[in-house]
């Protein structure tokens, strides 16, 4: 009886041990997070005693390291989005259609093979696609557009895209993957096509988890950072070209870092007013991502 009360004693206490274990991990990430988001905000709220924020929001010209200084944001967001637009209009198309594939037509051992294989892409170092997109993407687009500069949009746009594949489409195949079998062979039996199961019965099914990767994959491509700080230029400019150097939020995040820019100088200050304009980018694309997978999941639940 002793012995049966002892090891109660030791199973709870063990139990208790997980528990609290697995309690500080969460509690130190949301502490990690929290004084990230401090950090950021009392930095920022420096630098904006400094600049004002409308300045901030609605100058074209971003030159914090020239003698004429401008602290306009705008022209690194539009960097920023171009070359997102680009990734996205590359990976999107390639990372649903892939998924598509491997949900309903692949077999089984193709899709044991080919999923493994595309998840690859996302074990690359960024560094590689960087100097990919320099040395030999943009060369090969510049037989294609010979007013294509050195240093452009497009070229790590392309290659982001590449880089992004493997998180769409692995979300999206996964999403379709578990619609129930019963739904596919009811469409079946009802003489629709393997496409039309694919796309009228299986892709609407799965909206919430192909709209969240979509999401995702965009979030993804606009904290980027080695990419497009290789192959992508350091010319913040306000445009809509994608042949012209441009300069993205991340990539001067970089170019100021590098320890050449004094410590609590308005120019060091700007890294962190640009740090946290990116995070509430992608914080609003991850509330995004996570109210339209709930409204889907009514939807169709």
């Amino acid at each position: 009886m002793a012995r049966r009360v002892t090891r109660k004693g030791l199973r709870r206490a063990k139990v208790k041990l997980i528990e609290g274990a697995l309690f500080l991990s969460a509690l130190f990430s949301v502490l990690v997070t929290a004084g990230i988001v401090a950090v950021l905000f009392f930095e920022t709220a420096e630098f904006f005693k400094e600049v004002p924020i409308l300045d901030f929001l609605t100058d074209s010209q971003w030159t914090p390291l020239f003698a004429d200084k401008h602290f306009g944001i705008l022209s690194l967001f539009a960097g920023t989005f171009l070359t997102t637009a680009i990734a996205m209009a590359v990976a999107l198309p390639i990372g649903l259609i892939s998924a598509i594939y491997l949900s309903e037509y692949a077999s089984l051992g193709v899709r044991s093979t080919i999923k493994p294989a595309l998840e690859v892409l996302a074990a690359v170092p960024t560094v590689v696609y960087g100097y990919f997109a320099l040395l030999f993407v943009t060369p090969l687009l510049q037989r294609l557009i010979p007013d294509l500069s050195g240093f452009n949009s497009l070229s790590p746009g392309i290659v982001m895209g590449i880089m992004i594949i493997p998180i769409v489409s692995s979300l999206s195949e996964d999403a379709m993957h578990a619609i129930p079998m019963s739904l596919r062979e009811g469409a079946l039996a009802l003489g629709a096509t393997r496409f039309q199961v694919a796309t009228r019965v299986v892709l609407p099914g799965a909206l919430s988890g192909v709209a969240a990767s979509f999401i995702l994959g965009i979030s993804r491509a606009v904290g980027e950072t080695m990419v497009v700080a290789i192959a992508a230029g350091q010319q913040p400019r306000l445009t809509l070209n994608p042949l012209v150097p441009i300069e993205t939020v991340t990539a001067y995040i970089v170019q100021v870092s590098l320890g050449d820019t004094p410590t609590g100088t308005i120019e060091f200050k700007t890294i962190f007013a640009a740090g946290m304009s990116l995070f509430v980018v992608t914080f609003v694309l991850n509330i995004f991502s996570y109210l339209l997978k709930r409204r889907f999941r009514e939807v169709y639940e």
